[in-house]
């Protein structure tokens, strides 16, 4: 895997080859289908989550507003606590996290992007390393999880984020593509058509 860093908030970055592949999900929810066939171009993407450290990097510069809370679900102190310096920024509207990436000299990536990359190459799985939802491989769980080590699945769970890196990347060597935080897009909310589409940027 093709790698660079980002000499203004040190990001490592990982290089998403061209290809085509089938997105969405049949049997998902209403909203996630139906599937069908989207060609993009190479591009680069951001191999974890933004950390509280870069955020106030951006902050810092005057580029960005600090997140609308600074606590987290079980931490009342998390933004702008040392602690949690490699912990993924929350609470940032996709306004702000726009910002960022201007900052940052990125963009958000668009939603073919997001899920061609958060798929890792894998063909016809749902998610990056398989069917199966596995708390060994993805933080999922929260303040409610009930957490069991006789059932894999709920394995070395989280009830808050985790810090950004912390479980195995997919095969384009980006971590957390699913569990741990919600993340943004550049697009717009829309129905999927059922039509091929090559490079989609989503409805005006």
């Amino acid at each position: 895997v093709a790698t660079e860093i980002s000499p203004v908030d040190g990001m490592q970055q990982s290089y998403i080859p061209s290809g085509t592949f089938q997105m969405g999900d049949d049997y998902g929810y209403q909203n996630e289908g139906p599937m069908h066939s989207v060609t993009l171009d190479a591009f680069w993407m951001d191999m974890t989550e933004v950390t509280n450290g870069m955020y106030a990097q951006c902050v810092a510069a005057g580029a960005c507003r600090p997140p609308r809370n600074s606590s987290s679900s079980t931490h009342s102190n998390y933004y702008g606590n040392a602690a949690y310096t490699s912990y993924p920024v929350i609470f940032v509207s996709w306004f702000q996290a726009s910002e960022y990436c201007a900052w940052a000299g990125r963009r958000l990536p668009t939603e073919a992007e997001w899920e061609y990359a958060a798929r890792g190459g894998l063909v016809g799985m749902r998610f990056p390393w398989g069917d199966d939802i596995d708390g060994r491989l993805a933080n999922f769980c929260d303040a409610n999880c009930e957490l069991d080590d006789s059932v894999p699945e709920y394995n070395d769970g989280y009830a808050d984020t985790a810090p950004v890196g912390s479980y195995p990347p997919n095969g384009y060597g980006l971590y957390d593509m699913a569990g741990n935080v919600e993340e943004w897009v550049a697009d717009w909310f829309s129905e999927y058509s059922s039509a091929s589409v090559v490079n989609p940027t989503g409805p005006q």
